[in-house]
């Protein structure tokens, strides 16, 4: 009471903290309903899933309530609802399918099966412990195997167009020394104008900061 005294009678609002991110964003958001969190703690975001009634609720009058959540927890916050989660969810398998039938060469089952086993980029079909893959349903280790070279003579002949891009576009082979600078990376730092130690030591920060590039089918960001 005295604290709404010193408020004049403003209605405030005391939400629960919490050490887990989740749980803070869930309390910050109430009294709507989160069906659903996913973070991503190297970029710092969260994914708040709700039920397609709660929506408005959960952001609130001109957006205020998601606003305040993500101030008070540092994190970027992407609310969407259970409709909105399963149309990307479906969008996103049916790609996954259709980039494992293209690069492995396989037909729309086992594109399907690699899709809905958790698979999402051919680099993670390439690298996988072998059992991962020889353990679903109806493969074996032969059937691993094969698509297991499939996958990394894809990503090799990838590398090398991007690396003949790359030339093309006059970038120098010291770039390479850059830490966690890729081959597909330098090719973007090319069409820049970036071709040199030196261009890129004079390219500016931001430039670098929510760097995409497109990889396997999903888009990469560099922080």
């Amino acid at each position: 009471q005295a604290v709404v005294g010193e408020l004049q009678g403003e209605k405030i609002d005391i939400i629960p903290w919490s050490p887990s991110a989740a749980s803070f964003i869930v309390n910050a958001l109430q009294p709507a309903e989160v069906a659903k969190v996913v973070l991503d703690e190297d970029a710092e975001r969260i994914e708040v899933v709700v039920p397609d009634d709660q929506l408005s609720l959960a952001i609130g009058r001109r957006g205020q309530n998601v606003r305040l959540a993500s101030q008070l927890t540092g994190w970027d916050i992407d609310i969407l609802t259970e409709q909105e989660e399963s149309e990307r969810r479906q969008k996103e398998f049916v790609e996954r399918s259709a980039l494992f039938m293209e690069a492995l060469d396989v037909d729309e089952m086992v594109g399907q099966v690699l899709a809905s086993e958790g698979f999402t980029s051919v680099e993670e079909v390439a690298y996988v412990d072998s059992g991962e893959i020889s353990s679903i349903d109806g493969f074996d280790e032969d059937t691993a195997s094969e698509i297991q070279t499939r996958a990394r003579e894809y990503l090799e002949k990838i590398e090398a167009e991007h690396d003949e891009k790359r030339k093309a576009l006059g970038v120098k082979d010291e770039l390479r020394d850059i830490p966690g600078v890729t081959t597909a990376m330098m090719v973007t730092l090319g069409e820049d104008g970036v071709k040199t130690i030196e261009d890129f030591a004079g390219y500016a920060a931001d430039d670098l900061i929510g760097w995409k590039e497109r990889k396997d089918g999903e888009t990469k960001v560099y922080p």
